[in-house]
This record gives C-alpha cells, sequence and structure tokens, in this order.
C-alpha cells in the first residue's frame, strides 16, 4: 500500500480525507501519467455508484482530468466490473476510472483505476501517479484546445452491461431468488439482467438515496436477506455490495454461503466439465476447510496476499481461471478481468440449473473450520504501525504456540478502511473465540494510546 492508494484504489471519507482537492490532483496526475505513456490525447471513462459524494468527487476529478489534458467520458452509474469491461473491449479508451468505497458505509469513497486492457494499475503505476499527487506544480495544467472534454456514452451502459451478462448464462427460468442490490449499483443493472434470464426475482434494498448504500444490507449485511429467504420459500438469495464487485448468497433454507464455498462449488463444477485451468487462486483469510476440501478432490490451490488485485495478478501468471476471496471478490477470468458479482452470480445460478441442484448442496459442499474475524477500529495514519507493534507480534506468537498445526491467527491493516482485522482460525471453537477477543483487546489499547 502507498500513501494514498490501499488494496482497491484511494478511499476516505469524502470531503475530508478524499478531499476534492485530493481528487482534482488524483485526475491532473493520471491524465499526465497515461498520456506519457501514448502518442496520443488519453481518453478516460469515469463510471459511480449511488454514493452522494459521487457527483461531488466526480466534477472534482473531470476538472483535473481535462486539466490534464485527457477527455472524459461519464458513464454515470454502473458496477465496478462494466467500467472494467468497457475499458477492456473498447480500445479507444486508455483508462477506466470507479468513483466508490465498495462495500463500505455511505460517507466513505474512493477513486480505483484500470488500465487499457480492463486490469487494475499496478503498484508501480500507482507509485507514480502518487508522486505526481505530491509535486502537482511539476505537471503543466493545460490550456486552449488542449485542455479536454467531457463526453457522455452513447446509449445506457447499464442495460448494454446488463445484456453481455446475461448473454454468458444459460435460461434460468423456474428459479425464484430474492435479490439484494444493496442500494448501490446493481439496483441498475440486475433487474434487466435477471428478466432477460427468465429468473421470478423479487429485489430488496433496490431504492438508493445516496445515504443507504451498504445500510444494513447488501453482502456484508445478510441477516434480512437469509430470513426473508427462508420466509418467503425462495430458491436463494444473492447479495451484491455497493458496486457490485462481491457477491454472496444464502441458500433456499436461510443458510450463509460465502465466498470460500462459492469457489470450492464452481472450481468443483469446472473441474468436472473440464473447464478449470491450474487449480483455484485464493487469499490467507480463505478458510482452511476450503483448502483441505480442494485438495481432497484433486484441485491445487495458491494463496496470495490479500486482495483482488493479488489474486489477479497469481491468476495471470499462473494461468488459473478461477480465484477469490471469502469476502465475496470472486474473478472468473474467461469472462471477466475484475471481480464481477453479477457474473460470479449468473455461473452459480447456472450451475445449479444444469446440474439439478439446490443452494443447500453448496452450504454443505465444504465443512468450515471454526473461524473468527474481528475489526478493530484504528485511525488510517497509524494502523500500520499498531499492526507492526512488538504488543502485536507478542500476542501473534503466543496464538500460534497454542495453536500449533490445529489453528492459526492473521492480524492485517485493512486496505481499504480504518481498521486492523483479525483473523483466528482453529478446530476448537471456544479457544478461537477467546484469543480472537483477546488479540483484538491488544489491539484495542494501543490504538487507545497512540
Amino acid at each position: 500500500m502507498g500513501k494514498y492508494f490501499g488494496t482497491d484504489g484511494i478511499r476516505g471519507i469524502a470531503g475530508s480525507e478524499l478531499s476534492c482537492e485530493l481528487s482534482f490532483k488524483t485526475g491532473v496526475a493520471a491524465a499526465y501519467v497515461i498520456g506519457q505513456e501514448l502518442n496520443h490525447k488519453p481518453m478516460f471513462i469515469v463510471g459511480r455508484d449511488t454514493r452522494i459524494s459521487g457527483d461531488m468527487l466526480l466534477s472534482a476529478l473531470t476538472a483535473g482530468l481535462t486539466a490534464g489534458g485527457a477527455d472524459v467520458i461519464d458513464l454515470g452509474i454502473v458496477p465496478t466490473p462494466a467500467v472494467a469491461y468497457f475499458t477492456a473491449n473498447n480500445d479507444w479508451v486508455d483508462s477506466g476510472i470507479v468513483i466508490s468505497a465498495s462495500h463500505n458505509p455511505f460517507e466513505h469513497n474512493g477513486i480505483k483505476f484500470f488500465g487499457s486492457k480492463g486490469f487494475k494499475l499496478t503498484d508501480e503505476q500507482e507509485a507514480v501517479i502518487e508522486g505526481y499527487i505530491d509535486n502537482i506544480g511539476a505537471i503543466e495544467l493545460k490550456t486552449g484546445a488542449a485542455v479536454g472534454v467531457r463526453k457522455y456514452w452513447q446509449g445506457d451502459p447499464a442495460v448494454q452491461y446488463a445484456q453481455y451478462i446475461a448473454s454468458k448464462s444459460e435460461d434460468l427460468s423456474g428459479l425464484h431468488l430474492l435479490v439484494d442490490c444493496a442500494n448501490g449499483a446493481s439496483f441498475k443493472t440486475a433487474r434487466e439482467i435477471f428478466s432477460r434470464l427468465g429468473v421470478q426475482a423479487d429485489f430488496i434494498a433496490c431504492e438508493p438515496d445516496g445515504i443507504n448504500i451498504n445500510d444494513g444490507c447488501g453482502s456484508t449485511h445478510l441477516d434480512k436477506l437469509c430470513a426473508a429467504v427462508k420466509a418467503g420459500n425462495y430458491d436463494a438469495g444473492l447479495a451484491f455490495d455497493g458496486d457490485a464487485d462481491r457477491f454472496l448468497m444464502c441458500d433456499e433454507q436461510g443458510n450463509e454461503i460465502d465466498g470460500d464455498k462459492i469457489i470450492g462449488a464452481l472450481a468443483t463444477y469446472m473441474k468436472n466439465e473440464g473447464k478449470l485451468r491450474g487449480g483455484a487462486v485464493v487469499t490467507v483469510m480463505s478458510n482452511l476447510g476450503l483448502h483441505e476440501y480442494l485438495h481432497g478432490i484433486g484441485i491445487n490451490t495458491r494463496v496470495t496476499g490479500v486482495g483482488d488485485r493479488y489474486v489477479l495478478e497469481d491468476m495471470l501468471e499462473s494461468g488459473c481461471n478461477i480465484g477469490g476471496e471469502q469476502s465475496g471478490h470472486i474473478i472468473l477470468t474467461d469472462y471477466c478481468t475484475t471481480g464481477d458479482g453479477e457474473m460470479t452470480a449468473v455461473q452459480v445460478l447456472s450451475m445449479l440449473k444444469k446440474q439439478g441442484m439446490k443452494a443447500s448442496d453448496i452450504t454443505n459442499l465444504i465443512e468450515k473450520f471454526p473461524q473468527v474475524m474481528i475489526n478493530v477500529e484504528v485511525k488510517n495514519e497509524i494502523k500500520k504501525t499498531v499492526g507492526a507493534s512488538a504488543e502485536v507480534k507478542a500476542i501473534e506468537e503466543e496464538i500460534r504456540a497454542i495453536f500449533g498445526d490445529n489453528g492459526r491467527i492473521l492480524i492485517r491493516p485493512s486496505g481499504t478502511e480504518a481498521k486492523v482485522r483479525v483473523m483466528v482460525e482453529g478446530k476448537d471453537k471456544e479457544k478461537v473465540e477467546t484469543l480472537a477477543h483477546k488479540a483484538a483487546d491488544v489491539i484495542r489499547e494501543l490504538a487507545k494510546k497512540a
């Protein structure tokens, strides 16, 4: 992680940590850096989610991009993977940008970039942009005819993207689903997708007002969806996050199905269909039960650090065509260049339909180790140092000694939020819970003193 860029772009409280000034400078720097790599005026496309701060930051970012000499096409509200898709599939687009803080609360926002092939920028590219953000005076702002212009996408990009998603699925008639759009960007696409596929779908959290994105809904808050699916006799419940790059679900009995189980089910299906290449790429946060399951059926697993960008990098290097995170970031490179919640959803549903499975068959596929995750709020400016302190290292060593080979602990600063994440996993549930809270208490005390 750099000074401004985390694991998924620049993030912060809109208007303060992520100010209009920072957004403007980011636009100027990006236009300059991308422009230096080209022999023509750079073209950016920009999409956003439903946050109230989206217009504010879009205006500041666009001002910076055009002042830096780039042209900009505004896509309006679209899912993050739609921006990646349009960037990768139009050779006149040089970079895509999304204004979104994904699963975070509405007061947060972010800026993330895609290169011309639809993949996120490399750490090195982000570092160069950061350098110019802090030395913006080194860039001469454009004047006259060299100033960029702002344009709008031809047609409805949300509908166009929904058509692409639907084209990659078989007919799903007969399925009765409840879909949670997190009051986010999927409210523009999900109805179109499932209507085209013949699904009988009802929708919740599909009326964004700028401040209700991810508020007690979506992939980070499955309780309401699970209860409603069970009470309403649905075949399954689907949940996206604010920018629809994550997807989680629940079965017909209201049981949660996380990203590990989705990856396990899809990898199994792909192997049986002869479509799996190179195994599955997962992160250090993936449950040990997933590793045991995949190993047991002859599927190799590769492990990366946390963040879908690192999963994708390994997938591209190794040739694997499925990878992802427990949180629901799942990448299927046969179809996408980034995590795509709606594409993952239709592939899971196609699998269920083709194999005559119930959603509960996914629930019961993997026996997971007890795992406790605690998010401790720590200010962004100190979260790295707190997590690397001697006190935290000592509690990590203590817990490793207690578990031996029967468990593990992972403590890391969040790449997207002002938090330090504590994960403890093992076969003894009571011991896991006790030790996780003990580690979290150590971090809380350090945060108070800092």
